[in-house]
């Protein structure tokens, strides 16, 4: 036989009345346990959530795998036009950094971060996660570094023009 827990729970003077109306006196703890049994019956165990959404992160990683090596065998090819740059953004912040690097084809985070009137580890830090996002989707990311010299910048950051959609 299983062994029983005695707990206590407040609730509102109303619900009270109402199972003292309508369950006898000796049936008052069943239903009650029966109640909270049927309510934990209807709610997700956290540990199959977490099973579950661990599974849908391999899912997404083996995924971006496979497009990689798509892209690395030349077999997905990205076709100008087909790839819009914003769809990696996440708020304004980002889109106004897209659109700077549209606009003026890259910039240095000191460049993007007086533009935005930010501080520049803010701007790095954007920048990082649209690459590491877009190359982890695309196989190849939309935004490089390049910490040479390149169009008279040196350590900027460049659109990459082969895969964005231009209008």
């Amino acid at each position: 036989m299983e062994k029983f827990r005695v707990i206590s729970a407040k609730i509102p003077e109303e619900v009270y009345k109402e199972v003292i109306l309508r369950v006898p006196d000796g049936e008052r703890s069943n239903f009650i346990r029966d109640a909270i049994m049927e309510k934990l019956q209807k709610t997700p165990k956290p540990d199959k959530i977490l099973e579950l959404e661990q599974r849908l992160s391999k899912i997404e990683n083996e995924f971006s795998e496979i497009r990689k090596y798509l892209t690395d065998l030349e077999l997905l090819t990205y076709e100008r036009g087909k790839i819009n740059p914003h769809t990696f953004c996440l708020d304004e912040t980002d889109h106004k950094i897209v659109e700077y690097l549209l606009h003026y084809k890259g910039a240095t985070t000191p460049e993007l971060a007086q533009y935005l009137k930010t501080n520049r580890w803010l701007i790095l830090n954007r920048l990082r996660r649209m690459q590491k996002i877009s190359k982890k989707q695309l196989g190849k990311s939309i935004i490089d570094y390049y910490p040479g010299g390149k169009s008279g910048k040196k350590k900027a950051w460049w659109i990459n023009e082969e895969i964005i959609e231009t209008t």
